[in-house]
């Protein structure tokens, strides 16, 4: 990935993370627990629907670390998301030896959180297909925000304006977000 370790934020989140499994519990759903902290899967094409063509980057739900960029996404077919290189820095691996095979499991560096698996099936340039949980992963867009200031309430001699966050002018608003 083209990340730099200064370009990382992991503090949206908070800087400090859960130190027991209940206060995991209290940040996570409980899919997000049972994926993260159970090591779990959710079932094939069960997860938020994540497009191959959707822009931005997608982070840990749990810690908020960069994981994978949109530009390594790619559509498997195999109802999970699939990315062809990870974000070094923050994605470890491990054998996984569970449910009577050998798996390369593929975990949050930062906090440990499960997300998925690895297998050496996936496209050019790396060979890799980086099989993950959807619900393991927060999109973030490119989209970008602007501040406008708008006449909020009007007097004979007086106006208030308000200051409004809103998403900059041509740019496509996610469903269901609220801003």
């Amino acid at each position: 990935m083209s990340e730099t370790e200064s370009d990382i934020d992991t503090t949206s989140k908070g800087d400090a993370l859960p130190s027991t499994e209940s206060e995991w519990q209290e940040i996570l759903t409980d899919e997000q627990y049972e994926i993260l902290r159970e090591r779990g899967t959710e079932p094939r094409f069960g997860g938020p629907n994540i497009e191959p063509d959707d822009d931005g980057q997608y982070r840990c739900a749990g810690c908020n670390a960069p994981l994978f960029d949109n530009e390594t996404k790619f559509d498997s077919g195999t109802g999970w998301p699939s990315f062809f290189d990870a974000n070094e820095e923050v994605v470890e691996t491990q054998v996984d030896t569970r449910h009577g095979m050998e798996r390369i499991e593929v975990l949050c560096s930062r906090c440990g959180g499960h997300l998925g698996h690895v297998f050496e099936d996936g496209p050019e340039p790396t060979g890799q297909r980086y099989c993950i949980n959807a619900v393991a992963l927060d999109h973030d867009t490119d989209q970008e925000w602007v501040i406008s200031l708008r006449v909020w309430d009007e007097y004979p001699d007086i106006k208030i304006y308000r200051y409004e966050l809103c998403w900059a002018e041509g740019v496509a608003k996610p469903p269901g977000d609220d801003i």
